[in-house]
């Protein structure tokens, strides 16, 4: 695990953790509930994650709150890190074709390396847990709102309303593009890319035609 993984993972528990609790087992719990959904994918139980650690299910709880708290843990655990890298890869130097293409192709491989763990964080957790989808509705509209902040400081966007309109369809595209890619992996990673960019900087053909 990253330093970086460590330090978000460290900050999250001084927010959840029930008094009392060692952070470094809940570390262990959270890699657990990780392997296991790597492995057997996002419909895994909470006993069975539970029983993964190798501790009951009214234990796993005890260290979270509650299952909210979990699902709450494991999306600080894996999201904030993808929005990071997502975010320096946007703002290195260079032409805004190319800092699109790093962004993009950084999420999309991330979600194509941990796809079990997309469906449980996006799907299972954010349908069962309002404060889970409410979070990680916040984490997603914020990233939009960077991205129109950024095109907004360089002078790309001259309009701040356009910009955010832009930022924020720009953030629910790739998201929505990816869950496609997901169930189509046939089609090379590059290709998506490649064609979302070209989509976002140079819009639809005249007239439709390619």
């Amino acid at each position: 695990m990253s330093a970086g993984a460590d330090r978000t993972e460290t900050a999250a528990a001084s927010r959840t953790t029930a008094p009392g609790r060692d952070p470094r087992r809940r570390r262990a719990l959270l890699e657990a509930a990780d392997r296991i959904i790597r492995r057997e994918g996002p419909d895994v139980s909470m006993a069975s994650i539970a029983a993964e650690a190798g501790i009951t299910k009214p234990i796993l709880y005890r260290h979270f709150g509650d299952k909210s708290g979990l699902y709450q843990a494991l999306a600080e655990r894996h999201t904030g890190l993808l929005v990071d890298a997502v975010r320096a890869a946007f703002r290195r130097p260079g032409e805004v074709r190319e800092r699109a293409r790093a962004a993009i192709d950084t999420y999309l491989a991330a979600i194509a390396a941990n796809r079990h763990l997309y469906g449980f964080l996006v799907h299972r957790a954010g349908a069962e847990d309002t404060a889970t989808h409410s979070a990680m509705s916040t984490l997603i509209r914020g990233l939009g709102g960077e991205l129109a902040e950024i095109l907004l400081a360089e002078g790309r966007l001259p309009d701040p309303v356009r910009g955010h309109i832009w930022g924020h369809a720009t953030v629910g595209m790739v998201q929505a593009a990816g869950e496609w890619w997901l169930d189509h992996s046939g089609v090379p990673r590059a290709t998506v890319v490649d064609s979302i960019v070209d989509l976002l900087l140079d819009g639809f053909p005249a007239g439709g035609r390619t």
